[in-house]
């Protein structure tokens, strides 16, 4: 018996066509069948650069502890699985007086946070510290010199036990304008300080295989420019010696994305910090949120780019959020997402 195409006098019959599409309809494929149909491929979306960067990135998403609410509402390891679980790939932890990393603690406990870091799959993108503040290397005051000195080689001997490569530095300052027992050093002898400082430093921290990474602070009266940090950094002749860049730290009166071309490749780790240039509280307080300040990022990021930096980009803010706090992990984290290119 023939099969003949279904008509209005033979309603019952079906075409071959008909029948095929009938056995493959429950597999999904009949659609193969139609025209424009899964056998015509649809073109993938262009990039939409209202979404992010139309171009990615090869760097590494990271957060500063001080945006979790630690510790007093979280634990270290509740943080270390919030950033994991948020998207990012690393985490900084910070060296205090008296919390998980501090003079209170050992290799045993640092081995302890490795494991644990390990175990929740992220990683340490390196340590910082405000200790450079009370305890100045170039401080006028002798025993605040000794003491900033002791602390820093602390900060790096526990990078070490980390297996953490990357130590910020603050190697000096003229002035600290949030604290009112800094007097105010002159900028020859600040320079010269800081130089016997880091040369020390630079010794052990060759010994423990880790990178003092100089910070630019800009609020601190020294290494006031790019050209500036180089010759300090390339001075000590030594790998072991490099720069911490900080985008937000310039940015009341310069362009991260100038900064990020002159360094090049003597950035070793990188501080994403938000900055306002609309306002006038030249505080903390000018720091914001990832994407809500006037840091031209697709700049930045090309800059950082093109100098060959491949490390991590660590966004740095110093107000958890008093309610859900969550919510500033989750929204650096898409920030982030969109500034490398991920979300476009």
């Amino acid at each position: 018996m023939s099969v003949n195409p279904p008509s209005s006098e033979n309603p019952g019959s079906l075409s071959r066509r008909d029948a095929l599409r009938a056995t493959l309809a429950g597999a999904g494929l009949a659609a193969m069948f139609e025209p424009g149909g899964a056998s015509a491929q649809t073109p993938a979306a262009a990039p939409d650069p209202r979404r992010g960067s139309t171009k990615k990135y090869d760097m590494l998403k990271s957060i500063n502890l001080w945006a979790f609410p630690y510790p007093d509402r979280m634990s270290l390891r509740e943080c270390l699985q919030l950033a994991k679980d948020a998207g990012f790939d690393g985490i900084e932890l910070n060296y205090d007086l008296d919390n998980d990393l501090s003079p209170k603690h050992g290799t045993r406990d640092y081995q302890a946070i490795r494991k644990m870091a390990d175990e929740i799959g992220i990683q340490i993108s390196g340590l910082c510290s405000f200790l450079f503040w009370p305890y100045p290397l170039t401080s006028n005051d002798p025993a605040k010199r000794e003491r900033g000195i002791e602390l820093a080689g602390k900060i790096a001997e526990a990078a070490h036990d980390l297996g953490v490569e990357n130590v910020l530095v603050v190697p000096g300052a003229v002035h600290i304008p949030w604290r009112d027992d800094h007097e105010p050093v002159p900028n020859d002898v600040c320079d010269q300080r800081a130089r016997e400082a880091v040369g020390e430093l630079a010794r052990q921290a060759e010994k423990l295989k880790v990178c003092l990474n100089i910070e630019n602070i800009f609020f601190n009266g020294y290494l006031m420019t790019p050209m500036e940090m180089n010759a300090f950094v390339d001075s000590f002749g030594s790998e072991h010696v490099r720069v911490h860049f900080d985008t937000g730290n310039i940015a009341m009166f310069q362009f991260a994305e100038h900064w990020a071309s002159v360094l090049g490749g003597r950035t070793k780790n990188v501080h994403l910090k938000e900055f306002t240039k609309k306002g006038t509280d030249f505080s903390l307080e000018t720091f914001r949120p990832l994407l809500d300040g006037t840091t031209d990022w697709p700049a930045v990021t090309e800059a950082l780019d093109a100098a060959g930096y491949r490390g991590f980009l660590t966004f740095e803010y110093f107000h958890p959020y008093t309610h859900y706090p969550e919510a500033l992990i989750y929204q650096t984290s898409d920030s982030l997402d969109r500034i490398l290119g991920r979300k476009a």
